[in-house]
């Protein structure tokens, strides 16, 4: 298995890291992909990469911290070009929810990620909430740039996955997949292909059932693997190579 989104530098998973990673290995995770945030965040993921060979990260920042932060595309190349265990930009894209940015400035941003991923062929790793119509459109505006797109902890429309799939995309199943209250999304996942799912755990965040209301850790992907097979109705083994196997595709090919 692979956890394509987890925030390692994140409490409590950075000063139990050890251990996290002994859970992790004891459940079969063969690599953990964690995020970029803000700066500062990757300050501590440059440090966290190094410390076992499974751990890869990203440059990027979130679009709530669009407000403080700014990375140029110049910094960013620069950043892929000095470590090749950054293999991923984001995660960036557009929250329209929390409004904790302004929407230019997320916009702003997102369009320097995206042209970042264009120019070096890097997968980006996009946040969209509350924003489907714009994410789609500034990601359709590049569309002819054959753009790796990742739509992390995806929790859109049906439509929106189908747009999506238009532009080659993506999608990353997280704990909310294993939520009652979660439906729609059950179905959403059930319609996408299987050969364009991934899975993650977004942790500490997020903690999938029978977890769910305590501090998530990369080792609870587990669970979301036994939602995604009951959904997709195939075996767990099935999803957990299909997953790996797109994973690899997706940021090693």
């Amino acid at each position: 298995m692979i956890d394509s989104h987890c925030h390692l530098d994140h409490e409590p998973l950075f000063s139990d890291l050890t251990n996290v990673l002994k859970r992790s290995k004891s459940v079969g995770i063969q690599k953990l992909l964690t995020i970029s945030t803000s700066l500062k965040s990757f300050d501590r993921i440059k440090e966290i990469v190094e410390i076992d060979d499974m751990i890869y990260g990203t440059i990027g920042i979130h679009p709530h911290e669009t407000k403080n932060d700014y990375i140029s595309i110049k910094s960013i190349i620069e950043h892929l070009k000095e470590n090749k265990k950054i293999i991923g930009i984001g995660e960036t894209g557009l929250d329209f929810y929390y409004n904790n940015s302004d929407k230019d400035a997320q916009l702003s941003s997102f369009r320097k990620h995206i042209e970042a991923s264009i120019k070096t062929n890097i997968p980006l790793i996009i946040h969209s909430r509350n924003a489907e119509n714009e994410t789609f459109d500034l990601l359709n505006e590049y569309n002819s740039n054959n753009l790796k797109i990742l739509m992390h902890c995806f929790t859109g429309s049906k439509n929106f996955a189908k747009k999506l799939l238009d532009l080659d995309a993506f999608f990353s199943a997280s704990g909310i997949i294993t939520f009652k209250n979660s439906l729609d999304l059950q179905k959403t996942f059930e319609f996408l292909p299987l050969d364009k799912i991934l899975i993650e755990t977004d942790s500490p965040f997020l903690s999938p059932v029978p977890n769910r209301g305590k501090k998530n850790e990369p080792s609870f992907i587990s669970f979301t693997a036994d939602k995604l097979a009951e959904i997709k109705k195939v075996s767990k083994d099935e999803i957990i190579k299909a997953t790996t196997e797109n994973f690899n595709k997706l940021f090693f090919n």
